[in-house]
């Protein structure tokens, strides 16, 4: 796989470099660290997230006003330290509290949580939110649980506008475990991702196979089938999607189709009118839709599909106006 890069060591530092020199208005970069703040921050409860590199525009392409206050960029597909995390909380605390919003995966959830007891220690008061939306797997098939996909940048969205609305910290992480608990994403890959140090691709399929299920990080999904039509990938996705929300006619969601990094726009969006199909057919409402590359798998082909369905006055907060480089 032939990458633009310089050393493979090196992608995380100069990646990091490249964000903040190019959007230097908006962001900016903690001393010695890879963390990514917001440069100036409004009087408000503030948001950290952030995981391994390798997903971009997640995280850091949605620091900004509205959104996050700081992401804290790991390693290519690998947890950022709990140091880097504690230094995001510091960094972004206006006295007003801080929230993380942490993708289950075990390393994340152990490094943030520790920061947060840390940050504890040091009266700042923290709380959490963990997001967990991937349904491919059951609870009980994988150790960590179910993990934290694509819905996570809608959680960053509606926390981050209720955020700048001047909402509390115990607000916001209620209003976070509700849409945590009303979000679901489910993959397909077609071509498997390569980690710059490793050399090569994580998983690799034939040129007529596809797999449902697949992880952000190349992890196995529930299974593989030769390739197909858009219309039958998008039927198999919502199928499972239908299951796990158990929706009726009328019900009202937020339709996100992410590509995964190595998919052009043109499917991208032939995937989603399939989508927007099959959901019209069934008497699904969508008034809030997104499509494009908002949490990758560096060169993965492939999609995701999340459904958030709507409660109270989110398609509000969806719609809210920010200032980031990724949304």
């Amino acid at each position: 796989m032939k990458k633009i890069i310089n050393q493979p060591e090196n992608v995380l530092e100069e990646m990091v470099s490249g964000i903040v020199r190019a959007n230097e208005e908006k962001l900016e970069r903690l001393e010695d660290s890879y963390v990514i703040k917001q440069r100036n921050l409004n009087d408000q409860v503030s948001l950290v997230s952030g995981g391994g590199s390798g997903h971009e525009p997640s995280h850091a392409g949605f620091v900004g006003d509205g959104m996050l206050q700081a992401a804290v960029c790991g390693q290519v597909f690998t947890s950022p330290t709990t140091d880097e995390v504690l230094k995001a909380i510091q960094a972004v605390d206006t006295g007003k509290g801080v929230l993380l919003i942490i993708k289950n995966y075990s390393g994340d959830v152990m490094n943030f949580e520790m920061a947060m007891e840390m940050a504890e220690m040091e009266d700042i008061e923290v709380q959490k939110v963990i997001i967990d939306d991937d349904i491919a797997l059951g609870e009980d098939e994988s150790e960590q649980g179910k993990r934290g996909v694509a819905g996570t940048v809608l959680l960053h969205k509606i926390l981050g506008a209720a955020a700048r609305k001047g909402y509390s910290l115990d607000e916001l992480a209620e209003l976070g475990q509700a849409v945590v608990d009303n979000v679901n994403s489910l993959g397909v890959g077609l071509r498997g991702a390569t980690v710059p140090e490793v050399g090569k691709p994580g998983f690799t399929l034939a040129e007529d196979e596809i797999e449902f299920g697949i992880g952000i990080h190349g992890e196995a999904g529930y299974k593989r089938e030769k390739l197909q039509p858009s219309k039958e990938m998008a039927s198999e996705m919502l199928g499972k999607l239908k299951e796990a929300f158990n929706w009726s006619d009328g019900d009202e969601f937020a339709l996100l189709v992410n590509g995964m990094g190595g998919t052009p726009l043109m499917e991208q969006y032939i995937f989603f009118n399939d989508t927007l199909n099959h959901l019209e057919a069934d008497g699904i409402q969508t008034p809030f839709r997104k499509v494009g590359d908002y949490m990758t798998s560096i060169e993965m082909q492939g999609v995701s599909l999340t459904l958030l369905k709507l409660q109270d006055d989110w398609l509000d907060l969806l719609n809210e106006d920010v200032d980031t480089i990724g949304w």
